[in-house]
């Protein structure tokens, strides 16, 4: 695979082991700004490996990850916790949210590990709580929650900080079909109003229909030709540079 120059982060012949087990094997991709892009494939087919490795979570045995001209793969390990904090967002198949914490703080703990003040750490956390629709759940504690409105909760938080990138690995996997459809919904609405960029694994196929692109691995083995999906590409993605049509508000109430 040839990456494109204007690919913000790309992958080149990743190779990566589990206990000796080969998980990716020569794996190659290309993201570009404000893109949405799925990884598909059975599970155990290396779709988490791979965002775990493009996140800079995992370090390849073999290969190269760059990101915005950040060789992440060289990076130490501080240095990509704070690429992880900064820039990269984070969504799972659990929310894993601290139980201690309520609601609002839960969204917020990227701005305020960051330094950002409590106050505008509140409302920024506050404006995607409400985007999401559990902005009245903002003080109580997880554990009030059903896990449909955790599992929004973990999306405003890796979102609050207006990352670049946000990773998502099976996020709707524990959820029925009316909750994964309005997350996914909900999710991919926030990106392109923000020209954020989703890089999103699932096992499930139909997840594909609602990226720009679909990228698929087979027994950790990078398959076919990249499928372009019925999405709707983002709007700034044929304007002169890239976010120059600025960041639009949106509401994702449904």
């Amino acid at each position: 695979m040839v990456t494109a120059p204007e690919d913000l982060l790309w992958a080149r012949g990743l190779h990566y082991e589990h206990e000796g087990s080969p998980a990716l094997l020569d794996v190659s991709v290309g993201v570009r700004e404000g893109e949405i892009v799925s990884v598909t494939g059975p599970r155990g087919s290396g779709k988490s490996t791979l965002l775990g490795c493009l996140s800079g979570r995992l370090v390849p045995g073999r290969g190269e990850v760059w990101f915005d001209g950040v060789p992440v793969h060289g990076l130490t390990a501080s240095a990509r916790e704070r690429l992880r904090r900064g820039r990269f967002g984070w969504v799972g198949s659990e929310p894993h949210l601290l139980p201690e914490l309520t609601v609002w703080e839960n969204a917020a703990l990227p701005l305020l590990l960051s330094g950002t003040g409590r106050r505008e750490a509140r409302r920024r956390a506050g404006e995607w709580l409400d985007r999401l629709d559990v902005g009245e759940f903002a003080r109580s504690r997880p554990g009030a929650l059903l896990h449909a409105q955790r599992q929004r909760v973990a999306i405003a938080r890796a979102l609050a900080h207006s990352p670049t990138v946000v990773f998502a690995d099976e996020p709707t996997a524990r959820l029925h079909q009316g909750e994964r459809t309005r997350v996914l919904r909900t999710l991919t609405t926030a990106a392109r109003s923000h020209r954020i960029t989703v890089v999103l694994a699932s096992h499930d196929a139909r997840v594909a229909g609602v990226a720009d692109r679909s990228v698929m691995l087979v027994d950790g083995r990078r398959v076919g030709a990249e499928a372009p999906s019925d999405a709707p590409a983002t709007a700034g993605r044929t304007a002169g540079k890239p976010g120059s049509e600025g960041r639009a508000p949106c509401s994702l109430s449904t």
